[in-house]
């Protein structure tokens, strides 16, 4: 049971102040009946208590208690709610199958760039699927299973017991089996909730992975299958030590992560990716949206990057001015075929333009560690971790010694011609923005001719442009040693 406060940031977007857990477990307070045993509805009442106590020290504009599976599967539900009005106040609402499936899947789309995948949402009772293409919800399922009832497979906690593995693995295929939509296969397999967040966790331990942050982190079946090899090696005691595994998950981890390779080996997915939004995000997500025509953000990497531009206090319109002076040089570079340059890299570059030099809010002395820092370590929501590490790279290039220093922990993640290319487009950017070095956009235009050994660049300017020259003086030497050619900038004001 998950206790979540929100504020709403003047972006639009949601910040998490409080997140208060408490390990209820209530499916294990279920009789033959499926009735909520008396020691299970204290539990809750107790847990619901200790979380009203917390929410007494916010002022609050919306406020919703939610249940799910356990709650629903419950033949004494109707009693349940009548008694956390009573004793708590809350009128609790209970999802349907549909209703937790379709947040689970609102939560993704919101939070990623995915348009196409099959979302696995595992909770202690039930496990709920769903399939979306172009960003809108096609199938879903909710499966009675989950981890707290697969448990029941390895009956005597040992989990090298083989048998009860073949049994599991078995029983999953044939439920999966049961639904024709699940065979797309070539999407991603998206997992939510936290059976996938400490798979996620266990991966990132084992690989010693250098970025911080789960959303959006992806994995291949053989990662997965490795990590099911390995916990089901482990007795109890050594499960409980596991690095990246919370305590809690300790008995019913193996059984989810038999769920998550099942799953993957059904749809023959083409990755596994952790989302870190859920069901409570889907939630807000709707209420968010409850003006609008749709429960969609149109574009969930732009809101990303105006959060940003909102919490770093960053210049909108130098912002603007720096793309058009950026693209400018790109294109030109482009047309005489320098650089190899693609249209993807200018999507990369494009993106570093939003967010160059965003370290300076903390320090301008260190700016370029703080930019590379900040945004190398930090979710970004529509962004997989390589192109938020290649935006830190590009917006947080200082020089070429710098830039080695940064890219060294990930230099296994690219080629060389591809660490080449991005020490190219930071040293374009860096030097497009000395163009705008007094943030009054004094240069308009510029025309460029490339010569063997020289690049000349013609600079139109509105106003005195000095302070430009100098600044653009000095950094064009980083452009020349990566471009090979000497460059020579020749200002003429339009007055």
């Amino acid at each position: 049971m998950r206790l979540v406060i929100y504020s709403q940031e003047n972006s639009g977007r949601l910040h998490e102040v409080e997140n208060v857990k408490a390990v209820a477990r209530l499916r294990n307070y279920l009789d033959d009946k499926n009735m909520l045993n008396e020691e299970g509805i204290t539990k809750l009442i107790n847990t619901l208590k200790s979380f009203k106590n917390v929410v007494k020290t916010y002022e609050l504009t919306k406020f919703t208690c939610i249940a799910t599976a356990t709650i629903r599967q419950a033949r004494n539900k109707e009693e349940l709610k009548k008694i956390v009005l009573e004793e708590i106040g809350w009128d609790m609402r209970i999802l349907s199958e549909k209703e937790e499936a379709f947040y689970g899947y609102l939560s993704v789309v919101n939070s990623t760039s995915i348009t196409e995948g099959i979302t696995v949402d595992i909770g202690g009772g039930s496990t709920e699927v769903t399939y979306f293409k172009d960003r809108i919800l096609k199938h879903y399922h909710s499966f009675p299973f989950g981890a707290l009832t697969l448990k029941e497979f390895f009956p005597d906690n040992n989990r090298s017991n083989e048998k009860g593995m073949v049994k599991l693995r078995g029983f999953l295929q044939e439920q999966f089996r049961t639904l024709d939509w699940l065979k797309n296969g070539d999407v991603p397999l998206i997992g939510i909730g936290g059976s996938a967040r400490n798979i996620a966790q266990i991966d990132q331990n084992i690989k010693a992975y250098p970025l911080a942050g789960l959303h959006q982190y992806q994995m291949n079946d053989s990662d997965i299958a490795q990590i099911v090899t390995y916990l089901a090696s482990l007795n109890k005691e050594d499960l409980e030590k596991v690095e990246g595994l919370s305590k809690d998950r300790a008995d019913t981890i193996l059984p989810a992560a038999c769920v998550f390779l099942s799953l993957y080996e059904t749809i023959d997915a083409e990755g596994f990716i952790l989302s870190r939004k859920g069901l409570r995000d889907g939630v807000f997500y709707e209420y968010l949206s409850k003006n609008s025509k749709t429960n969609l953000y149109p574009n969930v990497l732009e809101d990303s990057i105006v959060e940003l531009i909102y919490e770093y206090n960053l210049n909108m319109n130098q912002i603007r001015h720096i793309q058009f002076l950026t693209r400018t040089f790109f294109r030109g570079l482009q047309k005489k075929g320098i650089g190899s340059l693609t249209k993807e890299d200018w999507v990369h570059l494009e993106r570093a333009c939003y967010v160059y030099n965003l370290g300076q809010y903390i320090d301008s002395e260190s700016s370029s560690q703080h930019t590379f820092y900040l945004l190398a370590n930090r979710t970004i929501d529509g962004l997989m971790h390589i192109d938020r590490l290649k935006m830190a790279l590009i917006a947080s290039y200082k020089n070429k010694t710098v830039f080695k220093q940064f890219i060294d922990p990930y230099k296994h993640w690219f080629l060389k011609e591809e660490r080449k290319k991005l020490s190219l487009l930071g040293a374009i950017l860096k030097f497009t923005y000395s163009l705008d070095a007094t943030k009054r956009q004094v240069i308009e235009d510029f025309d460029m001719k490339i010569g063997n050994n020289n690049l000349t660049l013609t600079i139109y300017c509105n106003k005195d442009f000095n302070p430009e020259k100098y600044q653009s003086e000095k950094q064009k030497k980083h452009l020349e040693k990566i471009l090979d050619k000497n460059m020579e900038l020749i200002f003429l004001s339009n007055e």
